[in-house]
Protein backbone atom coordinates (compact mmCIF):
# COMPACT_ATOMS: atom_id res chain seq x y z
CA UNK A 1 0.00 0.00 0.00
CA UNK A 2 2.71 2.36 0.43
CA UNK A 3 4.51 1.31 -2.30
CA UNK A 4 1.19 2.09 -3.93
CA UNK A 5 1.40 5.41 -2.48
CA UNK A 6 4.20 6.13 -3.37
CA UNK A 7 3.57 5.88 -7.37
CA UNK A 8 0.79 7.85 -6.70
CA UNK A 9 2.67 10.67 -5.46
CA UNK A 10 5.13 10.55 -8.26
CA UNK A 11 2.80 10.57 -10.85
CA UNK A 12 1.20 13.93 -9.55
CA UNK A 13 4.66 15.68 -9.88
CA UNK A 14 5.09 14.43 -12.79
CA UNK A 15 2.12 15.16 -14.40
CA UNK A 16 2.47 19.19 -12.79
CA UNK A 17 5.81 19.07 -14.15
CA UNK A 18 4.68 18.31 -17.83
CA UNK A 19 2.10 20.69 -17.41
CA UNK A 20 4.62 23.63 -16.49
CA UNK A 21 6.65 22.54 -20.05
CA UNK A 22 3.56 22.24 -21.50
CA UNK A 23 2.16 25.73 -20.89
CA UNK A 24 3.81 28.73 -22.98
CA UNK A 25 5.81 31.24 -22.06
CA UNK A 26 5.72 29.42 -18.45
CA UNK A 27 7.56 31.68 -15.73
CA UNK A 28 9.77 28.78 -14.03
CA UNK A 29 10.41 30.97 -10.95
CA UNK A 30 8.48 34.44 -9.53
CA UNK A 31 9.68 36.89 -6.89
CA UNK A 32 12.41 38.60 -5.31
CA UNK A 33 14.04 34.98 -4.28
CA UNK A 34 11.95 32.72 -6.96
CA UNK A 35 10.19 31.43 -4.30
CA UNK A 36 6.77 30.72 -3.86
CA UNK A 37 5.27 33.73 -1.54
CA UNK A 38 1.20 33.04 0.52
CA UNK A 39 1.13 36.54 1.28
CA UNK A 40 -1.92 37.98 2.45
CA UNK A 41 -4.31 40.74 1.11
CA UNK A 42 -5.41 43.48 2.46
CA UNK A 43 -7.89 45.78 1.56
CA UNK A 44 -9.52 49.26 3.16
CA UNK A 45 -8.35 49.48 6.77
CA UNK A 46 -8.25 46.12 7.53
CA UNK A 47 -4.91 44.04 9.10
CA UNK A 48 -3.69 41.37 9.46
CA UNK A 49 -4.01 39.72 12.95
CA UNK A 50 -4.82 37.00 15.46
CA UNK A 51 -4.39 33.07 16.09
CA UNK A 52 -4.52 32.76 12.09
CA UNK A 53 -1.42 35.24 11.33
CA UNK A 54 0.69 31.61 11.66
CA UNK A 55 -0.81 30.33 8.33
CA UNK A 56 1.01 31.97 6.03
CA UNK A 57 4.21 30.90 7.47
CA UNK A 58 3.22 27.20 8.03
CA UNK A 59 1.73 26.98 4.36
CA UNK A 60 4.95 27.62 2.90
CA UNK A 61 6.74 25.44 5.64
CA UNK A 62 4.89 22.65 4.18
CA UNK A 63 4.86 23.39 0.67
CA UNK A 64 9.03 23.14 0.91
CA UNK A 65 8.76 20.15 3.28
CA UNK A 66 6.91 18.20 1.00
CA UNK A 67 7.40 18.82 -2.41
CA UNK A 68 11.13 20.79 -1.86
CA UNK A 69 9.97 23.51 -4.04
CA UNK A 70 11.02 27.28 -3.23
CA UNK A 71 8.67 29.56 -0.57
CA UNK A 72 9.05 32.67 1.33
CA UNK A 73 9.88 31.12 5.13
CA UNK A 74 8.65 34.63 6.41
CA UNK A 75 5.75 35.64 4.50
CA UNK A 76 4.74 39.16 4.18
CA UNK A 77 1.24 41.36 3.37
CA UNK A 78 0.13 43.26 0.17
CA UNK A 79 -2.49 45.90 -0.32
CA UNK A 80 -4.56 45.99 -2.92
CA UNK A 81 -3.85 49.46 -4.30
CA UNK A 82 0.27 49.10 -3.68
CA UNK A 83 2.46 48.87 -6.95
CA UNK A 84 4.06 45.72 -5.33
CA UNK A 85 0.87 43.82 -5.45
CA UNK A 86 2.23 43.32 -9.19
CA UNK A 87 5.40 41.95 -8.21
CA UNK A 88 4.29 38.15 -7.68
CA UNK A 89 1.59 36.53 -8.99
CA UNK A 90 -0.24 35.17 -5.96
CA UNK A 91 -1.98 36.66 -2.96
CA UNK A 92 -4.56 35.17 -0.09
CA UNK A 93 -7.65 36.91 0.56
CA UNK A 94 -9.21 35.81 3.46
CA UNK A 95 -11.44 36.68 6.61
CA UNK A 96 -14.41 36.23 8.41
CA UNK A 97 -16.67 39.69 7.67
CA UNK A 98 -17.94 42.10 5.47
CA UNK A 99 -14.75 43.00 3.18
CA UNK A 100 -16.48 46.47 2.74
CA UNK A 101 -16.66 48.76 -0.50
CA UNK A 102 -13.22 48.49 -2.65
CA UNK A 103 -11.55 51.98 -3.60
CA UNK A 104 -10.91 52.96 -7.02
CA UNK A 105 -7.27 52.38 -7.07
CA UNK A 106 -7.93 48.92 -4.99
CA UNK A 107 -10.46 48.06 -7.92
CA UNK A 108 -7.59 48.97 -11.09
CA UNK A 109 -4.93 47.74 -8.78
CA UNK A 110 -6.73 44.53 -8.66
CA UNK A 111 -7.64 44.57 -12.38
CA UNK A 112 -3.91 44.98 -13.37
CA UNK A 113 -3.14 41.97 -11.16
CA UNK A 114 -5.39 39.59 -12.65
CA UNK A 115 -4.37 40.99 -16.23
CA UNK A 116 -0.76 39.55 -15.73
CA UNK A 117 -2.16 36.08 -14.90
CA UNK A 118 -2.07 36.71 -11.23
CA UNK A 119 -3.97 33.80 -8.97
CA UNK A 120 -6.37 35.30 -6.01
CA UNK A 121 -7.78 32.30 -3.29
CA UNK A 122 -10.48 34.11 -1.60
CA UNK A 123 -10.67 32.05 1.96
CA UNK A 124 -13.72 32.15 3.68
CA UNK A 125 -12.83 32.01 7.72
CA UNK A 126 -16.13 32.18 8.68
CA UNK A 127 -17.98 30.10 6.29
CA UNK A 128 -21.12 29.18 8.95
CA UNK A 129 -22.12 32.85 8.54
CA UNK A 130 -20.39 33.42 4.66
CA UNK A 131 -20.25 37.42 5.07
CA UNK A 132 -16.78 37.80 3.83
CA UNK A 133 -17.13 35.02 0.85
CA UNK A 134 -20.59 37.01 -0.52
CA UNK A 135 -18.96 40.13 -0.34
CA UNK A 136 -15.61 39.18 -1.87
CA UNK A 137 -17.62 38.04 -4.62
CA UNK A 138 -19.31 41.22 -4.40
CA UNK A 139 -16.27 43.49 -5.06
CA UNK A 140 -14.60 41.05 -7.47
CA UNK A 141 -17.42 41.34 -9.70
CA UNK A 142 -16.55 45.03 -9.95
CA UNK A 143 -12.70 43.94 -10.88
CA UNK A 144 -13.91 41.67 -13.23
CA UNK A 145 -17.43 42.18 -14.49
CA UNK A 146 -17.91 39.97 -17.40
CA UNK A 147 -16.98 37.18 -15.06
CA UNK A 148 -18.95 34.33 -13.16
CA UNK A 149 -17.68 31.68 -10.44
CA UNK A 150 -18.18 28.00 -11.62
CA UNK A 151 -17.78 24.97 -9.39
CA UNK A 152 -14.64 22.91 -9.96
CA UNK A 153 -13.95 19.56 -8.78
CA UNK A 154 -11.75 16.65 -9.10
CA UNK A 155 -11.51 17.23 -12.66
CA UNK A 156 -9.56 20.47 -12.26
CA UNK A 157 -5.40 20.57 -12.15
CA UNK A 158 -5.61 22.16 -9.01
CA UNK A 159 -6.88 18.60 -7.55
CA UNK A 160 -4.14 17.24 -9.33
CA UNK A 161 -1.26 19.49 -9.51
CA UNK A 162 0.27 17.65 -6.74
CA UNK A 163 -1.41 15.46 -4.51
CA UNK A 164 -4.71 13.44 -6.24
CA UNK A 165 -7.28 14.90 -4.27
CA UNK A 166 -10.88 14.28 -4.08
CA UNK A 167 -12.56 17.24 -3.07
CA UNK A 168 -11.08 20.30 -1.09
CA UNK A 169 -10.97 20.86 2.93
CA UNK A 170 -10.23 23.23 5.80
CA UNK A 171 -11.36 23.89 9.10
CA UNK A 172 -14.52 23.13 8.50
CA UNK A 173 -15.24 20.33 5.84
CA UNK A 174 -17.62 22.93 3.55
CA UNK A 175 -18.53 22.23 0.15
CA UNK A 176 -17.29 19.06 -2.06
CA UNK A 177 -16.05 21.85 -4.66
CA UNK A 178 -14.20 25.32 -4.67
CA UNK A 179 -15.56 27.74 -7.06
CA UNK A 180 -13.14 29.95 -9.51
CA UNK A 181 -13.31 32.51 -11.90
CA UNK A 182 -12.28 31.54 -14.92
CA UNK A 183 -10.36 33.56 -17.48
CA UNK A 184 -8.65 32.30 -20.86
CA UNK A 185 -9.12 29.15 -19.50
CA UNK A 186 -7.19 29.56 -16.01
CA UNK A 187 -8.11 29.74 -13.01
CA UNK A 188 -7.62 33.14 -11.68
CA UNK A 189 -9.80 33.45 -8.47
CA UNK A 190 -10.56 30.47 -6.38
CA UNK A 191 -13.02 30.83 -3.29
CA UNK A 192 -13.19 28.44 -0.55
CA UNK A 193 -15.71 28.08 1.70
CA UNK A 194 -13.45 25.98 4.06
CA UNK A 195 -11.09 28.03 6.65
CA UNK A 196 -8.05 26.62 5.12
CA UNK A 197 -6.01 29.31 7.18
CA UNK A 198 -7.93 27.80 10.03
CA UNK A 199 -6.73 23.98 9.65
CA UNK A 200 -3.03 25.23 9.06
CA UNK A 201 -2.35 27.84 11.72
CA UNK A 202 -0.53 26.78 14.85
CA UNK A 203 0.55 28.18 17.95
CA UNK A 204 4.27 29.02 19.34
CA UNK A 205 4.53 25.31 20.63
CA UNK A 206 3.31 23.53 17.22
CA UNK A 207 0.07 23.13 18.68
CA UNK A 208 -2.83 23.50 16.06
CA UNK A 209 -4.71 26.57 16.94
CA UNK A 210 -8.39 25.57 16.30
CA UNK A 211 -10.18 22.48 15.99
CA UNK A 212 -10.91 20.61 12.74
CA UNK A 213 -14.46 19.51 12.13
CA UNK A 214 -15.67 16.75 11.73
CA UNK A 215 -12.83 14.83 10.04
CA UNK A 216 -10.15 15.95 13.11
CA UNK A 217 -6.35 15.32 12.20
CA UNK A 218 -7.14 13.35 8.71
CA UNK A 219 -9.34 16.87 7.28
CA UNK A 220 -6.50 18.96 8.64
CA UNK A 221 -3.63 16.78 6.70
CA UNK A 222 -6.49 16.99 3.63
CA UNK A 223 -6.23 20.86 4.28
CA UNK A 224 -2.38 21.28 4.13
CA UNK A 225 -2.87 19.14 0.64
CA UNK A 226 -5.12 21.66 -1.31
CA UNK A 227 -3.04 23.96 -0.10
CA UNK A 228 0.31 22.40 -1.14
CA UNK A 229 -2.13 21.68 -4.98
CA UNK A 230 -2.97 25.56 -5.08
CA UNK A 231 0.96 25.88 -4.41
CA UNK A 232 1.92 24.17 -7.02
CA UNK A 233 -0.60 24.68 -9.57
CA UNK A 234 0.19 29.09 -9.24
CA UNK A 235 4.08 27.57 -9.80
CA UNK A 236 2.81 26.26 -12.54
CA UNK A 237 0.87 28.86 -14.18
CA UNK A 238 1.20 31.29 -16.83
CA UNK A 239 2.30 34.80 -15.42
CA UNK A 240 2.60 37.60 -18.27
CA UNK A 241 5.93 38.94 -19.00
CA UNK A 242 5.07 42.55 -19.92
CA UNK A 243 4.48 45.72 -18.46
CA UNK A 244 5.78 46.42 -15.23
CA UNK A 245 7.16 42.68 -15.09
CA UNK A 246 9.30 43.14 -17.86
CA UNK A 247 12.17 44.44 -16.59
CA UNK A 248 12.08 42.23 -13.71
CA UNK A 249 11.85 39.18 -15.51
CA UNK A 250 14.44 40.17 -17.97
CA UNK A 251 16.78 40.16 -14.91
CA UNK A 252 15.60 36.89 -13.82
CA UNK A 253 16.14 34.96 -17.55
CA UNK A 254 19.47 36.88 -17.55
CA UNK A 255 20.29 35.10 -13.83
CA UNK A 256 19.15 31.97 -15.23
CA UNK A 257 20.52 31.27 -17.89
Amino acid sequence: MAHRRHRLTLLAVLVCVGLCLLMPGTVRAFGDEGAFHPRVLLVGDATFEGLRTTAPARWAWELTKRTSAPARLAPGTVRADSPALLNEPFAWWLGGTDVGTLTTREVAGLRAFFALGGVLLVDDTDPGVGAFGKSARRELARVLPDTVPVPIGPEHVIFRSFYLLGRPAGRVEGPDKLEAILRNGQAQVLFSSHDIAGALAQDRSGMASFAVTPGGDRQREMATRVAVNVAMFVLCSNYKDDQVHAPFLMRRRARDR
